[in-house]
């Protein structure tokens, strides 16, 4: 039997895997902004004017100047003549002289001459009866608001540009698209734009006993968990699983259907036995599809030791075991990061952790990394540490039980210089 894997830890190979890589100039397209969730910027994106374009309220109340408010109080209110009303989505139409206001609603443009906004809460409306004049003695009638606090310059209004310049990057270039960022887009009108592609993501099972899972196994057979299951996780990160179906355990069939996916896209990962002899197939035919070949034979972590990381004519080619759960938990160790680089994402994309508390003693051997699946549970504690309001309770099972992953809220990881981590100690769970 060939000598078993130098094995390196998984933050090591995830890096030389990375590097090998080099920066990439990811083809993108152009789409429309309602559709563009979770998609990655491919060029910074610039704002066609300021934004606000006009200065606004951001309150119900009464626009004034700042100045003929200062000193007021309950007890001693500043009396301001009510002009008007500002209508919603037209000009102001009117502008504020000394001791005038104008009632506003949020979203109002501030009319000519304010440069503030009092709450309504802190006004109150009085009615005087007046003598018109002196020769004809009649009554008319005129509005006044008291104003019971006063208000600073800018004080509730946003003025222009507040928000976005004209002209400035709105969102830089390898910026996954989130909700507020197709708000953002609306609101300056940008309809369409320039993403990153989808990189497309070959996807290779391998095994003479791996079934389709339209097909009903016979003993010693069993359907094909790990296309499906990586394919949904490349589709979550932002990839395009591309599926080449079933290979025997031939490696001249296995090269010929790796070498096709290489051409087509952009990575492969390849799902191989667990038995020595399918590693080293995979190996072999990984080394012979392009230099460098394979980089890494093995990581020091359970589950998952038997994975092969190779880079080929510059295109990234993985080797994950054929147990469910050590692919799986692989495919966010190294699949994941893998295709967050070729997305151009700038940065370190950042991972969804929970702080929770571990509910058991769990052993670990020292040089190893270990990740255990773990299901959260709500402290019932009344107490006021948030971090201690989750419980860690971890999933025992073994790497060929796909549901003891699919019961798992997160990850566990054990550092590979620990011994174990202790029941009650705080741990960092990443979320699944």
């Amino acid at each position: 039997m060939p000598e078993f894997l130098q094995l390196l830890p998984p933050d090591d190979a995830r890096a030389l895997l990375l590097a090998q890589l080099g920066s990439s100039n990811p083809l993108s397209e152009v789409i429309e902004t309602e559709t563009a969730l979770q998609r990655v910027t491919a060029e910074p994106v610039m704002a066609p004017h300021a934004l606000p374009e006009f200065p606004r309220s951001t309150v119900d109340g009464y626009a004034v100047r700042g100045r003929d408010t200062f000193g007021a109080t309950d007890s001693l209110p500043a009396y301001l003549t009510l002009i008007g009303e500002i209508p919603m989505g037209a000009a102001a139409g009117l502008s504020i002289h000394d001791g005038e206001c104008a009632l506003i609603h949020t979203g109002g443009m501030l009319p000519e001459g304010a440069d503030a906004v009092v709450m309504l809460e802190h006004t109150q409306s009085v009615r005087h009866h007046r003598e018109a004049g002196q020769a004809h003695r009649e009554k008319a009638a005129r509005d006044e608001i008291e104003v019971l606090r006063s208000a600073a310059a800018g004080e509730n209004t946003i003025a222009v540009g507040e928000d976005v310049e004209a002209g400035s990057a709105v969102i830089p270039a390898g910026r996954r698209i989130r909700p507020a960022e197709i708000g953002g887009l609306m609101a300056l009108g940008i309809t369409r734009v320039r993403v990153v592609m989808r990189p497309r993501i070959g996807l290779i099972s391998s095994g003479d006993e791996v079934l389709e899972p339209t097909e009903r196994p016979k003993p010693g057979q069993v359907r094909d968990v790990n296309a499906f299951a990586l394919a949904a996780l490349i589709e979550r990160v932002g990839g395009a699983p591309v599926r080449y179906g079933i290979v025997p355990d031939d490696k001249a069939r296995l090269k010929e259907v790796a070498a096709k996916a290489l051409v087509e896209c952009e990575a492969v990962i390849i799902t191989a036995g667990s038995s020595a002899s399918t590693r080293d197939m995979t190996a072999e035919v990984i080394s012979s599809l392009g230099r460098p070949g394979v980089l890494v034979h093995g990581i020091n972590t359970r589950p998952g030791k038997p994975t092969i990381l190779g880079v080929c004519n510059g295109k990234a080619v993985i080797g994950l075991p054929g147990n469910p759960v050590s692919a799986l938990v692989n495919g966010y160790l190294f699949v994941a990061p893998l295709i967050e680089k070729l997305l151009g994402l700038q940065g370190d994309a950042k991972r969804p952790v929970v702080m929770a508390r571990l509910t058991v003693n769990l052993a670990s051997q020292a040089g190893r990394e270990d990740w255990w699946p773990v299901r959260l549970v709500r402290r019932s504690s009344g107490g006021t540490d948030q971090a201690a309001d989750w419980n860690a309770e971890p999933i025992f099972g073994k790497s060929n039980l796909i549901f003891t992953l699919a019961e798992a809220d997160g990850l566990l990881r054990i550092s590979p210089d620990a011994t174990g981590v202790s029941t009650g100690e705080m741990v960092e769970v990443l979320l699944i």
